[in-house]
């Protein structure tokens, strides 16, 4: 885990180390392990493995700043994102990926460092639309362990893909 930590952070200070502009940055990730039991359940919790990667995530996060956390609002996202929250004393704002407005989002969030929690086809699609292009394809429902970083700087977008497992 701490290879990938080290990677976030040289991305980041890559990004930043020849600019004067007002930085901000994106975390994206999607939910933890949900049980899958009832296939009839909107709403599942996480399972066991869930819950030990929401733990992990929170690792993760210890050693970055984090300014805001935005959670679709499902079991699934609020249980992974709540210990991260709490060890950052932290309130999740929600949000709905369908009625997101993205240049609004871009303005309300400029120069902070925003973690976004969501699901299977919605952090593709979110990550998408900060970068701007449809380089990013839905996750497939085994994989819970990608975190997409997206940096702005003025006109300037870097953005990587990170698989922490």
């Amino acid at each position: 885990m701490k290879k990938y930590l080290i990677a976030i952070l040289l991305f980041s200070i890559t990004v930043t180390a020849f600019s004067q502009k007002e930085k901000t940055t994106y975390y994206l990730i999607r939910h933890a392990e949900k049980v899958k039991t009832d296939t009839t359940d909107k709403n599942p919790e996480l399972n066991k493995i869930g819950k030990e990667r929401a733990k992990s995530w929170k690792n993760i996060f210890d050693e970055l700043k984090i300014d805001a956390i935005y959670s679709t609002d499902y079991n699934r996202t609020l249980q992974t994102v709540a210990p991260i929250a709490k060890s950052k004393k932290l309130t999740v704002q929600n949000y709905h990926p369908n009625n997101l407005d993205v240049d609004q989002f871009l303005k309300d969030t400029k120069g902070k460092a925003i973690l976004i929690v969501g699901h299977s086809n919605t952090i593709p699609s979110f990550a998408n639309k900060l970068v701007g292009n449809g380089e990013y394809l839905n996750i497939d429902e085994t994989d819970n362990d990608n975190l997409y970083l997206v940096t702005i700087e003025g006109d300037i977008i870097e953005h990587v893909m990170i698989d922490v497992e």
